[in-house]
């Protein structure tokens, strides 16, 4: 089969997986299933870290001055939550249709381990905590065979990390290597600022100074903007700011919970100050936004 053929028959095969999904979550659980037909306008995301796989359909992403697509030909590699704006292109006839690894940690550094001091293996090092590669036809085939495996407990469950170990050595060896060792590896500015970024996951309804933040990464007040700007691509106060709005997002839509709470719950003192700055920011009101994402469910 040529390359177009094999990437129709991946997609049949997420179409069938998805219904069944929850299940296979707990067999292979660094694995999500992507699925569907709907195009969206472009929208803010907050993307949690990990690996996009597409094979059919695509999207193309925005990031102050930068535009990257994703495609059949392209995957988008994560290394940081992130926010950006994101517009999806997806039809009956061509679905977006693919999947999305999560790193885990330890097996990647397992990974590093056996690879050890191979001349071979020199990645450059990557600043910024989004980047895009081609997808190999080794990738492809390795993701034919971890959907193949999915068909069948028992081979998921036992095979499964395996083949996704392989597609890992695929992406770390790859054009893109050194964002998957910028994870790991420790003292660079990107794992500083990693440290950072986790700790405005964790307690991002305190009230973060930019001064506490810069202490955090062991850096001075213009080297942790310059560096928080190029892992991130915006201000570690914007950043902070847009981190909680995504979250009061997901809980107006995923917990029902009013404007004025999720405001409360993510570090806001004023549900009028919140309302604002999510129109500013998402271009309609939280109400409008949650009823909409409900009706489609692509959150």
């Amino acid at each position: 089969m040529n390359r177009e053929e094999i990437c129709a028959l991946l997609t049949d095969k997420v179409k069938s997986l998805k219904s069944n999904e929850q299940k296979l979550s707990a067999l292979v659980p660094d694995i999500q299933l992507i699925y569907g037909t709907q195009p969206a306008a472009r929208t803010p995301v907050m993307y949690r870290p990990g690996i996009i796989f597409l094979f059919s359909g695509y999207k193309i992403g925005y990031i102050n001055e930068r535009t990257f697509r994703y495609d059949a030909n392209e995957y988008l590699l994560l290394t940081v939550p992130l926010p950006f704006e994101c517009e999806t292109f997806a039809t009956e006839a061509a679905p977006l249709a693919g999947l999305r690894l999560n790193v885990d940690i330890l097996q990647l550094q397992e990974l590093l381990m056996d690879i050890g001091e191979d001349e071979r293996f020199q990645p450059a090092m990557a600043a910024s905590g989004i980047n895009s590669a081609t997808l190999s036809d080794e990738i492809l085939c390795a993701a034919e065979r971890l959907l193949d495996v999915m068909e069948r407990p028992l081979e998921a469950r036992i095979l499964g990390k395996q083949i996704i170990r392989e597609m890992l050595f695929y992406v770390l060896t790859g054009p893109r290597g050194g964002a998957l060792l910028a994870l790991v590896s420790r003292q660079t500015h990107f794992s500083q600022i990693s440290r950072v970024l986790k700790r405005i996951e964790s307690q991002y309804t305190e009230s973060l100074s930019v001064d506490q933040l810069a202490a955090e990464a062991n850096m001075s007040l213009s080297a942790f903007h310059h560096n928080f700007k190029s892992v991130t691509s915006t201000s570690p106060l914007q950043y902070l700011k847009t981190y909680r709005l995504h979250k009061a997002r997901m809980m107006m839509v995923h917990d029902g919970l009013k404007a004025s709470a999720a405001a409360m719950q993510v570090g806001y003192e004023s549900a009028s100050q919140f309302s604002r700055e999510f129109k500013r920011y998402f271009g309609i009101t939280p109400g409008e936004d949650a009823a909409r994402l409900r009706a489609i469910q692509i959150v």
